[in-house]
């Protein structure tokens, strides 16, 4: 059993053009994840042959509120089009928009049930979308104690629930490994918990969100334990490199590579 492996051009050779960047993925045989469309020549993409595995699948806006609601319909619609123009397999979400260094632009300190409830319709609006258009959206999660303070909707536990109330097609979790070990824990069982619901994981070691290897996370073990649940899916190294990135997706593909 093989996974399709991708990696986050954004954060590896940084010094390097987007276009060299895409182009040098492609050649080492991996799909390319990218964050959001505005930064980019989008027909340099379109020509570069690559494939895209996953992208931000909005601009602005918010879950849980109608006016932050109202905003991610319409980026993520404008979205759904960029990624049918790029063939982009995953239109990625989070709870409310991400500003500078990752911090929410509306920071949340406590969720409320008039939230979770708002956040669901949201989330269905959002299954009607990718069914209109023939998409599919992540719901991603994220953590609070060193990256994203403030965002609502974060833990693994949290947009598996929301993925789970709205169970349709369109909409799949991206399980963000590297963020559930910081909040969480726990990571094998939280893999078969949400298997079903699973559109892509994305992976990066703890401390220092670097190529596996680098950190506490012992990476072999899980994708042993993926492959024995029957998962295939798409596992993606959304990590910076420790050094030369060209060693840190060669050790990205021996940890998700079965003797």
């Amino acid at each position: 059993m093989a996974f399709t492996l991708a990696a986050c051009a954004e954060m590896l050779w940084r010094d390097r053009p987007m276009e060299w960047r895409v182009k040098r993925l492609t050649e080492l045989g991996f799909h390319v994840g990218l964050w959001n469309w505005p930064d980019h020549d989008l027909a340099m993409l379109e020509r570069s042959g690559a494939t895209f595995s996953i992208m931000n699948g909005y601009l602005s806006g918010r879950l849980a509120d109608e006016e932050g609601a109202a905003e991610l319909l319409r980026t993520a619609r404008q979205t759904a089009d960029v990624g049918l123009r790029l063939n982009v397999a995953r239109l990625n979400l989070h709870g409310t928009g991400l500003g500078e260094g990752g911090l929410p632009v509306t920071p949340c300190g406590a969720v409320t049930g008039a939230m979770w409830l708002k956040a669901r319709d949201t989330l269905e609006r959002i299954a009607d979308l990718a069914e209109e258009k023939g998409v599919t959206f992540t719901l991603e999660n994220l953590n609070l104690p060193v990256d994203h303070p403030g965002v609502p909707f974060a833990r693994a536990e949290d947009t598996l629930a929301l993925v789970l109330a709205v169970n349709r097609p369109g909409l799949r979790l991206n399980l963000d490994l590297y963020h559930a070990q910081i909040g969480e824990g726990n990571l094998i069982d939280l893999c078969r918990r949400a298997l079903p619901w699973i559109g892509e994981i994305q992976v990066a070691d703890v401390p220092g969100r670097m190529e596996p290897g680098t950190g506490e996370i012992a990476y072999q073990n899980i994708a042993r334990a993926l492959a024995a649940m029957g998962y295939d899916g798409p596992v993606g190294l959304e990590a910076f490199a420790s050094g030369d990135p060209e060693r840190a997706l060669d050790a990205f593909r021996d940890a998700f590579t079965l003797a």
